[in-house]
């Protein structure tokens, strides 16, 4: 199995963390790094490929990483010299890459079952499988509903419940075919296309830990937590 981590961005939302680290190596507790917690979930669940998609402080990355020894993995890397978006990285390794495959954020920390999300995706032949977490916004407004200038309906400070992309998906190559590589190509517009072209991609549904570590509310939650969760996420370690 194999698995394609986007580690590239600058995580301008998690400034000043980020300023001399890049985003996938800031801390989560004492001891681990995001991306380390990522590495040894994949090689728990059976991954032995990994390629890491680097751009802003890279070279801290690869040297952090190395050849994925650490972990029982083999990890190699593409960089990227302009951003690509989430998906345009993954264009440049169509030609090497197996039929299907995992593409994740390398800001997330949940105990998800990469390898189930990607078995699923391989029996439900979709052209993409989508990871999905409920999240509940909380809006602190009476919120209005009008017609014609006329208000119908009134709801105080309502919770509002979203299904929202986790940043985990299951992708096949073949989904890739007629997108040049090198050219940026971002999730919203993969999505678009495939809904465009009546190819809908498939829910995976989750309801565990999961949290994006580049919001700062966050990461600040996945230090306070993460003493309580290590075992949940660290099986073993």
């Amino acid at each position: 199995m194999h698995a394609i981590i986007l580690a590239g961005g600058k995580g301008v939302r998690l400034r000043p963390y980020t300023t001399r680290l890049p985003k996938p190596l800031v801390p989560i507790g004492d001891e681990f790094s995001i991306l380390e917690i990522v590495l040894s979930q994949l090689a728990q669940q059976g991954f032995s490929d990994v390629t890491l998609a680097i751009g802003y402080l890279g070279d801290l990355i690869r040297s952090y990483v190395g050849d994925g020894g650490k972990w029982g993995l083999r990890i190699d890397y593409t960089t990227e010299d302009s951003p690509l978006g989430t998906i345009g990285p993954v264009l440049q390794l169509r030609d090497r890459l197996p039929p299907h495959f995992l593409v994740m954020n390398g800001d997330v920390l949940t105990d998800l079952d990469y390898a189930d999300l990607l078995a699923s995706h391989v029996r439900g032949d979709a052209p993409l499988t989508v990871a999905t977490y409920c999240r509940q916004v909380h809006v602190d407004f009476g919120v209005l509903t009008s017609r014609a200038g006329r208000i119908v309906e009134f709801t105080e400070k309502p919770t509002l419940n979203y299904q929202v992309s986790m940043g985990v998906y299951g992708l096949s190559r073949d989904t890739l075919a007629g997108y040049l590589p090198g050219a940026p190509l971002g999730f919203d517009e993969l999505m678009l296309d495939l809904l465009g072209k009546h190819t809908p991609p498939t829910e995976y549904r989750f309801d565990g830990y999961w949290l994006d570590i580049g919001r700062p509310d966050d990461y600040d939650r996945a230090n306070a937590e993460f003493d309580q969760l290590r075992g949940t996420l660290l099986k073993g370690v």
